[in-house]
């Protein structure tokens, strides 16, 4: 009696879920080790959960280690519906980062806030140190920008009332006026760039992408010196927003 009269508890089981709930926890992925760590298991332990989950399909391995859900768990809600969805779009990611030798970069407006969903990047194209997150910075981003130029009026004022136009490089647009004007004027449009406006020594290019009805964008960055190859990005990166938004858009 006693202890048997409990229920039965396959303790593989549990670990397996603790680390399923720990990969879910990062939208970006995380590495084995930063897994093992979160979730008090050995090292050996998480590699092998790991690698059965991956074998499986309800976790997945990315390109530089990480491990994010699984196309298994396309089903649950919130956070693994997320995952999943970006699951789709990931490859097209990483065929348009390996084209350019540039990290690529999605976004979407939720809430009022641009956030990043998935950067894809490696060690031919490292990714821009985002030293102020998007949600602060959309007035000196391409990705940013794009998503405040496809806004309505009304969306767009709040979003502009709540954020200062912080001066972050000397390239930097702090006037409204201005920034307004350049947002429904943009010669690329519907791609909109960043001309160091974020980060000295880099620029970037971005067009909108949709997932239903939520407004996002996705983008590239580029060392400025190569700023001569912006219009042979911007080729392939209109297509590839078109692409994304159909997978992102498709019903489960």
């Amino acid at each position: 009696m006693g202890a048997q009269d409990g229920p039965t508890l396959i303790s593989s089981v549990r670990r397996a879920f603790r680390l399923l709930e720990a990969v879910s926890a990062h939208e970006n992925g995380a590495p084995a080790k930063q897994l093992a760590r979160e979730t008090a298991l050995p090292l050996a332990t998480a590699y092998h959960l790991l690698r059965t989950l991956v074998y499986d399909g309800y976790v997945r391995k990315l390109d530089d280690g990480g491990f994010i859900l699984g196309d298994k768990l396309q089903t649950l809600p919130t956070t693994g519906r997320g995952q999943a969805l970006l699951s789709r779009v990931r490859p097209t990611l990483a065929a348009l980062r390996d084209e350019f030798a540039t990290p690529a970069y999605l976004t979407f407006y939720e809430d009022g806030e641009i956030r990043v969903a998935e950067i894809v990047d490696g060690p031919r194209a490292p990714r821009v140190d985002l030293w102020v997150g998007c949600e602060d910075a959309g007035h000196a981003t391409a990705l940013g920008k794009v998503v405040l130029r496809e806004l309505d009026d009304e969306s767009r004022q709040d979003y502009l009332s709540r954020h200062p136009l912080a001066d972050l490089t000397p390239r930097t647009i702090t006037s409204l006026p201005e920034l307004l004007r350049r947002l429904d004027s943009s010669p690329l449009a519907p791609a909109v760039t960043d001309l160091e406006e974020y980060a000295l020594g880099t620029v970037c290019v971005a067009v909108p992408v949709y997932s239903g009805d939520t407004l996002g964008s996705l983008g590239v960055s580029l060392p400025a010196d190569r700023l001569s190859r912006l219009e042979e990005v911007l080729a392939r990166l209109i297509p590839t927003a078109t692409r994304v938004t159909r997978s992102l858009s498709l019903t489960t």
